[in-house]
């Protein structure tokens, strides 16, 4: 296919960052790829990789680049941009991965060349491994890409706009348009908590497990097991994320601790009707997102063991 960017700069080689380089490259979406990670072991090991041109300046990665990938954690979003600005050509498209919108276009916005088009996007994909050696091509294939452009910004930006959502298309994925506030509360619902919840429960087992000499671990069902690999993930990207939508979260944890607390009542009172219905409407809720292609129905979830 024709290259939808000639030249893309990636800030951050992490799983997301790499990946973006490989399907860029395995694509034909980009025409060449350069990439800056504040860490130089990371760089170093980039280099080893040939995942694309490595540059030691965040801004000598984006010089004369079409588009320039914001691909670290959400608290370091602006010094990732301000160390960026510098080599911005003028009509650059500037985009992000973080999982939170309003605090990052805040983060983003003050060091943003006026003749940049800053446009915030969130892929919906990802494992619980991290670093660029975690990094595959097909990550996001079939996976959905949230754009949340900015309002009332002129015909540009829209084209801009419409341009980055064919590259996204281009690495596989399906992309969706909604406004900053709207994705942060979807996402507190449909990542954020059960990330929180998952951390949670696996930090108890652990102090469990100082009594139950290992037995938490041994004895491991699927269950835990899925709450484990949710908790695995990279604890800078997640702080981040949890101190930046606070709002949003902790609405929908207030909401998760009234129903919780319904449901401690109906597990006291022997209330197995309720138990049963609210059980059965999760089930369906599991159907559905097989349904949507989102996950596969696979025995074990897929799991080889």
């Amino acid at each position: 296919m024709a290259a939808v960017f000639e030249r893309i700069a990636i800030i951050g080689a992490g799983l997301i960052g790499a990946s973006i380089a490989l399907a860029a490259r395995e694509s034909g979406a980009a025409g060449s790829v350069s990439i800056f990670d504040a860490d130089p072991d990371v760089r170093r090991r980039v280099r080893e990789m040939d995942l694309g041109g490595v540059r030691d300046a965040a801004a000598d990665a984006a010089r004369e680049a079409d588009l320039v990938v914001l691909a670290v954690p959400v608290g370091a979003m602006a010094a990732a941009m301000a160390a960026a600005a510098p080599g911005l050509k003028a009509g650059a498209i500037v985009t992000d991965v973080g999982s939170v919108k309003r605090a990052v276009i805040d983060a983003v916005r003050p060091s943003l060349p006026l003749d940049a088009f800053f446009i915030p996007g969130h892929p919906i994909a990802g494992t619980e491994r991290s670093g660029p050696e975690a990094g595959f091509a097909t990550l996001f294939q079939n996976r959905w890409h949230i754009l949340t452009p900015l309002s009332d910004q002129g015909d540009a930006y829209a084209a801009a706009a419409d341009r980055l959502a064919q590259f996204w298309r281009a690495l596989g994925a399906n992309v969706e348009r909604m406004d900053a506030e709207r994705h942060d509360v979807v996402l507190a619902v449909t990542s954020h908590l059960p990330h929180l919840i998952a951390f949670n429960i696996v930090a108890m087992a652990e102090d469990l497990e100082s009594v139950t000499e290992s037995e938490v671990v041994k004895y491991s069902a699927s269950g835990f097991r899925d709450f484990t690999r949710i908790a695995a993930s990279d604890p800078t990207m997640w702080r981040d994320v949890f101190l930046n939508n606070r709002d949003a979260v902790l609405e929908v944890l207030g909401r998760f601790s009234e129903d919780l607390a319904a449901l401690q009542r109906a597990i006291r009172w022997g209330e197995g009707e309720a138990l049963y219905a609210l059980f059965d409407r999760a089930r369906r809720m599991r159907r559905e997102v097989i349904e949507a292609g989102q996950d596969t129905d696979a025995p074990n979830f897929g799991r080889d063991s």
